[in-house]
């Protein structure tokens, strides 16, 4: 299967939605006005995954951020990426489940490390769940505990991944 990897548009999204919704539990996903904000606001770190007939299979997003790791307020509050800011975050990371198991996820966590290293960033810095941890471990995350978030009352784990 030959994949392309390119910023996400806003004629997208409700193929992303459908993905979303399929990867996160109703409290967990975005809404469709947040996801719409994040195409707009986020145009060069939110990146599909798309197949030969330009369906979006993945998609991987998340603004620059001053902080080493998330916040509550970055999955209520959208901003628009700062050239300054030392760390890439990743809010959503979801692969459509018909397309699952093909390393799509780590493909797209490559792609999105591939612009946070050309824009300057140190790490990219994300949370995830305890049953993802293996993931992104074998993705050369590090995971340095559990987060402050109560996202969708969750615990949450910091993973980093460092660039330089």
């Amino acid at each position: 299967m030959k994949l392309h990897y390119q910023p996400a548009r806003m004629d997208e999204l409700a193929a992303i939605m459908v993905i979303e919704e399929a990867g996160f539990s109703p409290a967990e996903a975005a809404t469709k006005t947040a996801m719409a904000e994040r195409i707009r606001l986020y145009p060069d770190t939110f990146i599909v995954a798309t197949d030969e007939a330009n369906q979006v299979v993945g998609y991987i997003v998340g603004p620059a951020f001053s902080q080493r790791y998330l916040t509550d307020e970055l999955f209520e509050q959208a901003h628009a990426n700062r050239r300054d800011d030392p760390y890439q975050t990743v809010l959503s990371l979801a692969v459509h489940p018909d397309f699952r198991g093909h390393g799509i996820g780590s493909q797209l966590l490559a792609e999105l490390a591939q612009v946070a290293k050309a824009q300057g960033r140190v790490a990219i810095t994300l949370t995830c769940l305890a049953d993802l941890i293996p993931f992104y471990e074998s993705n050369d995350y590090q995971n340095e505990g559990i987060s402050a978030s109560s996202h969708a009352g969750e615990t949450w784990y910091n993973l980093v991944y460092p660039l330089q």
